[in-house]
Formats: structure tokens, C-alpha cells, sequence
């Protein structure tokens, strides 16, 4: 699946925090829905992103929407942009 943006337009996924265990750092599980090529059953496919969160507020389970940027170490190539849902946990 190709993500096709306009020139200057960021990249943003939508998913819920499975760690905060880094300083200044969330992984983000992201979900999506694809359709299997020969079965054409319906499936989900995951991608943790590793993002960059300053303010270190995120708890398991919110869910937020990362927004990419230039690489910041690494592995982070994403930044929190804002928090969608708190978790009730």
C-alpha cells in the first residue's frame, strides 16, 4: 500500500500506545485493513512506529496521531502530534 501525499503534505497515522517505557519516546502500534489478494477475506496488518513525545504524558492504551518528521535518532522518524482518546486504565 503506497501512501501518496502532495509535495510539503506530512504523513499521519492514527494508533494506540503499547509502550512508554523510553524517555521522550512512545511506540505506537498502527493498524490497518487490507484485502487478501487470492481469499479476498478482509485482514489486519500492524506497524509499531517509534515517535517522539516531549511532554512524556502517554499512558498504554491512548490513542494518538503521529505526524512524521526528519529523523530524530535511530529509530524515531515520528513526532506526537496530538492525543486523540485517554485511556481509562
Amino acid at each position: 500500500m503506497t501512501v501518496e501525499t502532495k509535495r510539503g503534505e506530512t504523513k499521519t497515522r492514527i494508533g494506540k500506545v503499547v509502550s512508554n517505557k523510553m524517555a521522550k519516546t512512545v511506540v505506537v502500534k498502527v493498524e490497518r485493513r487490507v484485502q487478501h489478494p487470492l481469499f479476498k477475506k478482509i485482514v489486519i496488518r500492524s506497524k509499531r512506529y517509534y515517535a517522539h513525545n516531549e511532554r512524556e504524558d502517554l499512558k498504554v492504551g491512548d490513542t494518538v496521531k503521529i505526524v512524521e518528521t526528519k529523523p530524530i535518532s535511530k529509530l524515531k522518524r515520528w513526532r506526537v502530534g496530538e492525543v486523540i482518546a485517554k485511556s481509562t486504565v
